[in-house]
């Protein structure tokens, strides 16, 4: 084994600084809540950030035909800047844009049982995210029946969808993004050969809202507020270096102009603090909307451009991955052609599969910075009435939209569900404090004591829950937090954090109750187990001591005792929380079905094949159950025989957390095949990809909707199987499925710890690996059998060669 040092260029080496973009002199820092504020001008490339075309055809989709009007989730590609989202038929003679405030929630905190102990959960009381608007750029000379050699062309490393086709021998090019600099989403249309663009753009509300438009400004724009009072508006404008654009009625019509740019904002007065009823009222949407939209008009399409795509850039370059060289056959055909080939060939497709990895990594960029966190579609809607709400559920959905981030070189886009959960504290401690014991509710602790905070099973931005109660909710997400701090090692984050584990901790500590267990050989003793509790979404509704809770309360407890001596706090009450860990109940093997338990029984009291894995919690996220010494076998065993009889073919987010497992028991193909499984396509919306990728989920038969956590889970498997990492530990290429062993490289995987790795392989085997720490200052690097202890400072890094 060959050993290469690196000395630390800086004192204050930081993966969440590590946003700067190279060439391009433009930094712009991921803020807190709310985004849509006033601010200061963004600041400018002084040289061109664009990938050369080679350089960009690497992480590049691309069809062959445009997006349907009536098929949006499924044909429609996403643009977003983090808290604007949007889908783009890109039609040349009608471009269909519809937007998406991550803010834009109707609804209220929603601090009322019903009687039968569940929070109400319909779009009115509860909420729902919601549509800000839909804007048309119609082309009327520009009918499909009349174009030639159509392409569109998604940039995922550049954050840029790009059309281009031919009508009567001339060729007419458009580029969409949103761009987070200037909050706003752009549209460019251009043309070669002497052609020329005549039309109309249309912006419309979705909730009834009346258009206006200013001759003198040359914008149209509404302003609203929904039932709640949540302030909401919308701008657009468009300019051109020749022909005519003025206003026409409530629209902007244009004729004669070789060029075209048009800019669209809007947002809401939406304000992450519950004492103001999260609102501010100071902010005025519309208004704010027309001076983004007029101020970013002041410049050229090409310097909104470059602004964007050098940041955009410093982001999504944090990773590379490499799995391997495709065919020129699969090179020739479109994105909806390749993934239909990989499924009816059932022929590894490497490249494919890569750059479906980076799709997971664009979407997160797009729509996970400075403002609420991704839902169950993230911000990209067709319509108002999204299924469950598009909310935030806390039993698999909103914390699976955040394992790729860390693992994927985007730390920096967690910050949207820490700031979140941090906003929403108050809010979910007073209602805890009030509701929980309730004697409606069925979860309520039958000891009479509360304290702390949990939340609901689905939860909104007002600091409301919808539906049951779900007790083991706070650990989990705490759970999330802090694997986030494990990579980080930011004390800083770890010290703002800090509340929500006490919290929990605090409401463990007084729902946890004393039981007595005898094992298989007639001892007994005095455990402590988990109230009445529902285990996700299946069987009894009221057991106690689940594996769900039981394992998520363990992994608790083990953390803040962490967080406690990281930052030299509560001694005393870590070492008592440290005692009631030690009696927690563990789960244990059936016997009569070998499978680890779900409940504290031998009987299987659900469905085998159901979608959640919540009995398998200790496997992946948490890692108490290990493929090692340090588990007993029979747990392993049990675990795997669960994960068997699971089955592999599910919704996506379920083949997603079955990929995650498979990865963590060192089953390449399996974990690798539920891959495959994720990439089939969707058909009358069967479960598997959607023609833009997205994620497709079945309802029933014949309807399929989007949600968009597979799109994170997936790709999350994917570093998964490339590199594993606990504090102390990290173990390169667990399960290196045979259609990516011949060669390949990744750079920028996150490794919990606080360091960052870039590998190589060839032939299944490591042949090179460097680890750099970013907080981090030991750990133990595995690979094809051979471990080695590295010691490194902060900035400082190590390359090691030919291992194993």
């Amino acid at each position: 084994m060959d050993i290469q040092h690196t000395e630390p260029r800086d004192n204050t080496p930081s993966r969440r600084g590590f946003l700067a973009l190279a060439a391009a002199g433009a930094v712009t820092a991921l803020g807190a809540l709310p985004a849509f504020t006033a601010s200061a001008a963004p600041g400018r490339p002084t040289e061109s950030p664009l990938l050369s075309p080679a350089d960009a055809a690497r992480n590049q989709l691309w069809w062959q035909a445009p997006g349907s009007a009536h098929s949006m989730i499924e044909q429609g590609l996403p643009v977003g800047n983090g808290r604007l989202g949007a889908l783009v038929s890109n039609d040349p003679a009608d471009e269909l844009v519809m937007i998406t405030d991550a803010t834009l929630w109707t609804g209220h905190l929603n601090d009322k049982l019903q009687s039968d102990g569940q929070f109400p959960y319909g779009r009115d009381d509860f909420g729902s995210l919601t549509l800000l608007a839909r804007l048309d750029v119609a082309i009327p000379d520009h009918d499909l029946g009349g174009v030639d050699n159509y392409r569109r062309t998604l940039d995922l490393a550049q954050g840029l969808v790009t059309t281009s086709y031919d009508v009567a021998g001339v060729t007419y090019r458009r580029e969409i993004f949103a761009s987070r600099p200037d909050d706003a989403v752009v549209l460019y249309f251009s043309q070669r050969g002497g052609g020329s663009y005549t039309g109309t753009v249309t912006l419309a509300g979705t909730h009834g809202e009346s258009t206006t438009a200013n001759s003198a400004g040359r914008y149209a724009s509404f302003g609203a507020s929904l039932a709640n009072g949540l302030e909401y508006g919308a701008a657009v404008t468009a300019y051109s270096s020749t022909g005519r654009v003025r206003v026409d009625g409530t629209s902007i019509a244009f004729d004669g102009c070789k060029d075209l740019t048009v800019v669209v904002s809007g947002g809401t007065n939406y304000a992450p603090d519950a004492a103001k009823k999260f609102r501010d009222p100071s902010l005025a949407p519309e208004r704010l909307a027309r001076t983004k939209v007029l101020n970013a008009a002041g410049h050229s399409a090409s310097t909104l451009l470059h602004t964007h795509v050098a940041d955009f850039r410093g982001v999504f370059g944090q990773l590379d991955i490499n799995l391997g060289t495709s065919s020129a056959a699969q090179r020739e055909l479109d994105t909806w052609g390749r993934i239909q080939a990989r499924h009816r060939d059932d022929i590894p497709d490497p490249e494919l599969e890569a750059a479906y990895l980076q799709f997971g990594r664009y979407l997160m960029i797009s729509g996970s910075r400075g403002s609420l966190p991704m839902g169950l579609q993230g911000p990209w809607l067709d319509g108002n009435d999204p299924d469950w709400m598009a909310d935030y559920h806390t039993d698999i959905n909103i914390q699976m939209n955040y394992w790729m981030a860390d693992r994927a070189g985007l730390s920096d886009c967690f910050d949207a569900l820490t700031d979140y959960c941090l906003a929403q504290l108050s809010s979910w401690t007073d209602v805890t404090q009030r509701l929980f014991n309730d004697p409606s509710n069925r979860y309520r602790n039958s000891s009479g004591k509360i304290a702390g905070w949990t939340v609901a099973i689905s939860t909104n931005p007002y600091g409301g829950g919808g539906w049951w109660w779900h007790p083991a909710g706070n650990a989990w997400l705490c759970q999330s937090l802090f694997e986030h701090y494990e990579y980080t090692q930011d004390r800083t984050y770890l010290k703002k954090i800090y509340p929500l584990l006490k919290g929990a901790v605090e409401f463990w500590e007084a729902r946890l109750v004393p039981t007595t267990v005898t094992d298989a050989s007639g001892a007994s003793r005095e455990v402590l187990v988990a109230d009445s509790d529902w285990s996700p979404e299946q069987g009894p509704l009221d057991a106690k001591g689940i594996t769900y809770a039981q394992e998520l309360v363990w992994n608790l407890f083990g953390n803040f005792r962490t967080a406690t001596e990281v930052l030299a706090r509560d001694a005393a009450y870590s070492r008592t929380v440290d005692g009631l860990r030690k009696r927690l109940y563990l789960p244990v093997v059936s016997p009569k079905t070998g499978w680890l338990e779900e409940w504290m029984s031998p009987d299987n009291l659900g469905e085998t094949t159901h979608r959640h894995l919540s009995p398998l919690i200790g496997l992946f996220p948490g890692d108490r159950i290990r493929p090692d010494d340090s588990t007993p076998k029979d747990i392993v065993a049990g675990a795997t025989a669960l994960l068997t009889a699971r089955g592999m073919n599910s919704f996506g987010w379920a083949n997603a957390w079955r990929s995650l497992c498979w990865a963590r028991l060192k089953d390449a193909e399996k974990a690798y095949q539920l891959v495959v499984n994720n990439l089939k396509p969707s058909s009358d919306g069967s479960n598997g990809s959607a023609m833009n990728l997205f994620d497709i989920y079945e309802v029933e038969q014949g309807r399929g909707i989007f949600q968009i956590e597979a799109n994170f889970g997936t790709p999350a498997a994917m570093v998964e199987m490339l590199v594993y990492s606990r504090p102390g530990h990290v173990e390169l290429l667990p399960a290196l499925p045979a259609a990516w062993s011949a060669s390949g490289s990744v750079t920028g995987v996150g490794v919990r710890g606080g360091f960052v790795a870039d590998l190589s392989w060839k032939n299944g085997k490591v042949t090179r690996v460097t680890l750099k720490s970013v907080g981090g200052r030991a750990t133990t690097v595995v690979a094809g059998g051979t471990a080695r202890k590295i010691t490194l400072t902060p900035g400082e890094s190590v390359t090691l060669r030919n291992l194993g």
